[in-house]
């Protein structure tokens, strides 16, 4: 497969053996249509991202730590969801919740970042807001921002509307805002801590795992605490 490396996909069909044992095939679909839309949306604006030195490397394919990096969160809450009715004092609906929110953070983290990079006429750092280049860790821009709601919500509407991992539109809206508020931080992180002395174990990979981490954080927490899940 052209986006993935040869160590990527065999990793990947580790990761969808997992996801199709604990969450069948309804589970599996969800991270198969977020590996999709991912690429497709990095290959926008490809030739100039690589002309700019800001494309992703290995023209765009993903390797085993790219695929953990991103879905490592995900099969954590399937696995909490396979357990039965209740979890860890959680039911199942929400670590379902959380599963699909972390991979609609890392899908929006992705669109932010491939269209802000393609489009992003003017870009800023998110901690004082002063103008950037384009690639610049931890640089938003109204085009990326507006791209990361859209890829959130890609892949919330269609765990609602075609799988029925998500129950309800009121979880769509979760998992969306809960994929947007995880890459915001995620912004924050490549800031603040990223290629910042000390901290060299802070990998993009790191950051994935954190972004994705907190997407589903905020998605259980909210399922929980206001839709009474």
């Amino acid at each position: 497969m052209t986006m993935l490396t040869p160590e990527g996909f065999a990793h990947s069909l580790a990761l969808g053996t997992m996801l199709w044992t604990t969450l069948g095939w309804r589970g599996w679909t969800v991270c198969v249509l977020y590996l999709f839309l991912g690429q497709a949306v990095t290959k926008v604006g490809f030739e100039e991202k690589t002309k700019l030195g800001i494309a992703e490397g290995r023209g765009g394919r993903r390797g085993p730590e790219n695929v953990w990096g991103s879905a490592f969160t995900g099969v954590l809450c399937a696995a909490a969801a396979s357990q039965g009715s209740e979890f860890l004092g959680l039911s199942s609906n929400v670590w379902l919740l959380g599963y699909v929110a972390s991979l609609a953070t890392k899908l929006a983290d992705t669109f932010a970042s491939e269209i802000g990079k393609a489009y992003g006429k003017t870009t800023f750092l998110i901690t004082s807001l002063k103008p950037v280049p384009r690639g610049t860790e931890g640089a938003i821009s109204l085009e990326g921002t507006v791209a990361s709601v859209i890829g959130g919500f890609l892949l919330s509407i269609y765990a609602y509307s075609v799988v029925g991992l998500v129950p309800t539109l009121e979880g769509v809206g979760v998992a969306t805002f809960a994929a947007f508020g995880g890459t915001m931080i995620e912004s924050l992180i490549g800031a603040t801590l990223q290629e910042k002395e000390g901290f060299d174990w802070m990998s993009n990979e790191v950051v994935n795992f954190f972004n994705t981490l907190i997407g589903a954080a905020i998605a259980i927490a909210l399922g929980v605490f206001v839709l009474g899940m």
